[in-house]
C-alpha cells in the first residue's frame, strides 16, 4: 500500500528525518495576551453563572413570599382608617385616634405550633389555646391573633422572637370623656368604624365611603364640633345620679335644648356605658332613653293640650272647666290627684294639673282637631336628629273620645322625650318647631328649617303659664333664685303586664328659663323613684324630678350666660 498520499505523512517524514540528523524541533511561539483574555472571559462567565443562580433563587423566594406580603399590606390598609377628632362646642376633646399594636401570624412560617401557643397564652391569658391552635395550623398566610395589645404585651411577645409572628400598628378610638358623653358621641367597632351615636352618623355622612375609596387614612382631618357643652353635660349627669341615689330610682334621663336653634347642649341617660369598653353598651339598661325610648309622660302633656285650646282661639285665661266631680266613661274614671272639686279657670287647670279640666279641653276640641294638633307638634313621627338611635311613637290604634281624654293628660300616647322637649321649645320660642340637632346651627338656619306650629300669642301665654306653675303651682320646688324658671310637672303610671301600676311611676318635668325671654329648655325624668322621709311618702314629680331640675338650672344657667335677676 502507498501511504505517502495520506494527510500528515510528509510532515512526519520530515520530523523523523530531523531527529535522525540530531536537529531540535523549533519552539512554538505562544500569544500570552490572547491567553489572558480567555482567562478573564472564563472568570466572568463563572461569576455570571453564580450571580444568575443567586438572582434566580431570590426571584423564587420573592414569588413565594408575595402572598403573605399581600395579605399583610391588605390588613394594614384595613386597620389604618383614621377618624376625625370629635369636640364639644368649646373645643374640649371627646373622641380621638391613638395608635395601638395588634398581633398577627403567618401560619406557614410557624415552626413549632406548641411552643408558640405556650408562649402566646402566657403573655395573653385571655387567648383561647384551642382557637389559637386552629389559627396557627390553618392554610392561610395571614390570621389575626389579638387586636389592640397593651405595650407590655407587645414587648413580651416581641422578645420571644417567634418566627411567623408580627405586629401591625392600627388606629384605636379613645374617648377622654368616657361615660360622660357616651350616648351622644357613641362608639366604634374593632375596625374603627362607627356603630353608634355621632360616630355612626359621621360614617353615614361620607367618612365610610372615603375609607372604602382608600382615602382618610391619616390623622389630618378636620375635627367634628358638636353642640354639646361638657360643663352642662356634667352638671346634668351629676344631679341625675344624685337624684337616682336619693330616690332609689332605677333610671334617669335629661336633655337641655336651645329653644331658638334646637341645639342640644346636654343629653344624659342613666345608666350609661363606657365607649372605651364597647361591650358595656350591650347592657339592657344602657339605652339612650332620650331618643331611643318612648314613654307616656303623664301631665307634662297637659302643656300641649292647653296650648291646643289657646291656639284654637276657643279658650283663653278666663275660660272655665267644671272639675267638681270625676269623669266616668264605662268602667273608666278620670279623677284629679290634686282635686279642687270646683270650677277651675284655664290657668288653674294648668297649675293644679287637673286631669278633669284637660280631658274636657280635649272633648271641646274634638277628636279630629286633637289628632291634627298632635300631628302638627311632630308626635306621630320618629324623632329627627343626627343620632341613629331613635324610636317610633306609640299611638292609639283607635282614637275614641276616651283615648282623646287620656291622651290629653299624657296616658295612652308614648313619645321619645326629645320629641316632647322639641315641642316644648316651640311653645317657648314664639311657636316655631325645630328639629333638635347635635351639630352647630344658627338661629337663621333654624328659622329656615322650622315650621310654625302655634301662634306667637299662644307662646306668650304658655310662657306665662309655665312661670305661674313654678311661682304658685305644682312646680314650686323648681325655683332657682334669679333665673325665672317655668315648667310643667308630669307623673305617669307605668304599664305593667298590660295594666297601669300605681306603684311604678315615671316622673318628669318640662322646664324653661328665663321665662320672660326663654333661651333654654330642659326635660328631666326619673324612672320609678321611691318616697323618702323628706317627701312625706310622696313619689310624684313635684317631690323628685322638680327639685332635681331646680338644682340643675342653678348650676347650668350661669355657665350658659344667663344673668340672674335678683329682684
Amino acid at each position: 500500500m502507498v501511504f505517502s498520499n495520506w494527510p500528515g505523512v510528509p510532515a512526519l517524514s520530515r520530523l523523523f528525518a530531523r531527529k535522525a540528523a540530531g536537529e531540535r524541533p523549533a519552539r512554538r511561539v505562544v500569544d500570552h495576551s490572547r491567553r489572558s483574555r480567555s482567562r478573564v472571559l472564563l472568570a466572568a462567565a463563572v461569576f455570571a453563572a453564580g450571580y444568575a443562580t443567586i438572582a434566580g433563587r431570590l426571584l423564587t423566594l420573592a414569588v413565594a413570599e408575595q402572598q403573605p406580603a399581600v395579605f399583610l399590606a391588605t390588613a394594614a390598609d384595613g386597620v389604618s382608617q383614621a377618624r376625625p377628632d370629635i369636640r364639644d362646642r368649646n373645643g374640649v376633646l371627646l373622641a380621638t385616634d391613638i395608635r395601638t399594636p395588634s398581633l398577627y401570624a403567618d401560619p406557614h412560617r410557624i415552626y413549632d405550633v406548641d411552643e408558640a401557643i405556650e408562649l402566646l397564652t402566657a403573655a395573653i391569658p385571655e387567648l383561647d389555646a384551642a382557637g389559637l391552635r386552629t389559627k396557627l395550623k390553618s392554610d392561610k398566610r395571614f390570621v389575626w391573633l389579638k387586636r389592640e395589645l397593651t405595650p407590655e404585651q407587645r414587648d413580651t411577645i416581641h422578645n420571644f422572637g417567634l418566627p411567623g409572628i408580627g405586629f401591625i400598628e392600627e388606629n384605636r378610638r379613645f374617648y377622654p370623656s368616657g361615660r360622660l358623653t357616651s350616648h351622644v358621641v357613641g362608639h366604634v367597632n374593632i375596625d374603627n368604624a362607627g356603630i353608634a351615636g355621632m360616630e355612626k352618623h359621621i360614617d353615614k355622612m361620607g367618612l365610610a365611603d372615603l375609607h372604602d375609596a382608600g382615602f382618610a387614612r391619616n390623622e389630618d382631618q378636620a375635627p367634628v364640633t358638636l353642640t354639646l357643652d361638657v360643663r352642662v353635660q356634667h352638671a346634668l349627669r351629676d344631679e341625675i345620679i344624685k337624684a337616682m341615689e336619693t330616690f332609689s330610682a332605677k333610671a334617669g334621663a335629661g336633655v337641655v335644648l336651645n329653644v331658638h336653634t334646637g341645639e342640644v347642649l346636654a343629653l344624659v341617660s342613666m345608666p350609661d356605658y363606657d365607649p372605651n369598653e364597647p361591650a358595656t353598651a350591650l347592657e339592657k339598661e344602657a339605652i339612650n332613653r332620650i331618643t331611643a325610648g318612648v314613654y307616656e309622660l303623664g301631665s307634662t302633656f297637659k302643656a300641649f293640650t292647653v296650648a291646643m285650646a289657646l291656639d284654637s282661639g276657643e279658650a283663653d285665661f278666663n275660660t272655665t272647666y267644671d272639675a267638681r266631680s270625676p269623669i266616668r266613661v264605662a268602667s273608666f274614671t278620670i279623677n284629679d290627684f290634686h282635686a279642687q272639686r270646683r270650677i277651675l279657670t284655664l290657668p288653674e287647670v294648668f297649675t293644679h294639673s287637673s286631669n278633669i279640666g284637660t280631658a274636657k279641653m280635649a272633648l271641646a276640641a274634638g277628636i279630629e282637631r286633637h289628632k291634627e294638633f298632635m300631628h302638627r307638634m311632630g308626635f306621630f313621627e320618629r324623632p329627627h336628629t343626627e343620632l341613629p338611635e331613635s324610636a317610633e311613637p306609640l299611638t292609639p290604634s283607635r282614637w275614641s273620645d276616651l283615648a282623646s281624654m287620656t291622651i290629653s293628660f299624657g296616658h295612652g300616647f308614648s313619645v321619645a322625650p326629645i320629641q316632647a322637649a322639641a315641642a316644648g321649645a316651640a311653645l317657648m320660642n314664639g311657636g316655631l318647631l325645630v328639629d333638635p340637632t347635635f351639630l352647630p346651627r344658627s338661629e337663621a338656619q333654624a328659622r329656615a328649617l322650622g315650621r310654625q306650629v302655634v301662634k306667637p300669642s299662644t307662646s306668650d301665654m304658655m310662657r306665662e303659664l309655665f312661670r305661674m306653675n313654678v311661682a304658685e303651682g305644682t312646680a314650686g320646688k323648681a325655683e332657682a333664685k334669679g333665673f325665672r324658671v317655668g315648667g310643667k310637672t308630669g307623673t305617669a303610671e307605668k304599664v305593667v303586664n298590660g295594666r297601669y301600676s300605681n306603684t311604678k311611676l315615671l316622673t318628669s318635668f318640662l322646664a324653661a328659663f328665663p321665662t320672660d325671654k326663654p333661651e333654654y329648655l330642659m326635660l328631666l325624668m326619673l324612672d320609678e323613684p321611691q318616697a323618702t322621709k323628706e317627701t312625706h311618702g310622696y313619689r310624684t314629680s313635684g317631690w323628685n324630678a322638680v327639685p332635681t331640675s331646680g338644682k340643675v338650672i342653678t348650676r347650668i344657667a350661669p355657665l350658659l350666660g344667663v344673668k340672674p335677676v335678683l329682684d
